[in-house]
């Protein structure tokens, strides 16, 4: 029965430690994006087996990628629909 007197303590301690560190998690935005790591192991995109020029294009395409978003989307045509008027 006197072991009650140490073990009850302890588990509090223990308690309102866990009760910190999910706070501090939830702080410093640890759960945020939960799905994202889970995907990017699948699609691996490593910068270091691509060669120097093709790195340079992709950087530009997500450059480019980017700065579309960011305007306003025009209505444009399909280019099929220009060639074939039907």
């Amino acid at each position: 029965m006197s072991i009650l007197y140490l073990l009850i303590p302890i588990s509090l301690l223990l308690l309102s430690l866990a009760v910190w560190a999910f706070f501090w998690a939830v702080k410093h935005d640890q759960f945020d994006d939960l799905e994202g790591p889970a995907y990017r192991i699948l699609f691996d995109e490593d910068e270091n087996d691509l060669t120097a020029e093709q790195r340079k294009r992709r950087q530009a395409r997500r450059k480019s990628a980017t700065d579309d978003k960011t305007e306003k989307p025009e209505k444009h045509h399909s280019d099929d629909q220009d060639k074939n008027p039907h």
